[in-house]
């Protein structure tokens, strides 16, 4: 019964963890810029590695795999959200300016 539920649950966690992998390519793709094509791959590689690992530790129970598994995780989440910041980073002191949209100029003094 509990190997049921666990299964269930890891099946459950696997496909969410694809549905956001699978959203965030999609989203890197459609993006118009790096800068938020970064955040789209940042957030896609920890949200959607976080809960695919999860799954598989899940799935393989309580053996050396997990605890593998456990150190990828946290290995990933940490390193994840600092490479994206220093590629945001470098873009940005490389002179890459972000796509900002249509936005009026900033008005010198104060209408009347």
């Amino acid at each position: 019964m509990m190997g049921t539920i666990f299964d269930w649950l890891s099946g459950l966690l696997l496909v969410a963890g694809g549905f956001f992998v699978l959203v965030g390519g999609v989203g890197v793709i459609r993006m118009p810029d790096l800068y938020t094509r970064i955040h789209a791959a940042s957030v896609t590689e920890t949200l959607g590695t976080m809960l695919i690992l999860t799954g598989l530790m899940l799935h393989s129970g309580w053996e050396l795999a997990t605890f593998k598994l456990l150190a990828i995780l946290v290995f990933l989440l940490f390193t994840g959200p600092v490479s994206s910041y220093a590629l945001g980073n470098t873009a940005l002191l490389g002179g890459l300016k972000p796509e900002l949209g249509e936005q009026d100029p900033p008005k010198e003094g104060r209408e009347s």
